[in-house]
């Protein structure tokens, strides 16, 4: 794995742990996406790999059946994990100082976004 593949890595963790805190949005919304359209990951590896991130918490038989079929990346969702608990901390603690009216904004306006991306966009 090349060394920008884990700075981004880091980066996508960071910021889905953070915007997880902040907004209460599982992980995945972000990831997912972000391994496809910045890391340019295969949607299967990209869903694989995120749910071997969770593994533990909520997607052990899901992530075995991905891994059995080789599209689980370890390091990547190791890192991913490391990443999104630690900014996940920072981001809850942000969040509560933001009024209520104004973080149902933001959920929604980054929901419309990867909406808008996903749907009209392959990169």
């Amino acid at each position: 794995m090349q060394d920008t593949t884990t700075l981004f890595l880091i980066l996508i963790g960071t910021i889905a742990g953070f915007l997880g805190g902040l907004l209460g949005i599982g992980g995945a919304v972000i990831i997912i996406p972000a391994l496809v359209l910045i890391l340019g990951f295969p949607q299967h590896i990209a869903q694989g790999t995120t749910l071997m991130m969770f593994v533990m918490p909520i997607g052990l038989l899901a992530a075995w059946q991905y891994y059995k079929a080789g599209n689980v990346d370890i390091k990547a969702s190791l890192i991913l994990a490391l990443a999104f608990v630690i900014s996940g901390y920072f981001g809850a603690k942000f969040a509560q100082e933001i009024p209520q009216q104004l973080l149902k904004k933001i959920f929604a306006l980054l929901l419309m976004g990867i909406s808008i991306k996903t749907l009209f966009f392959d990169k």
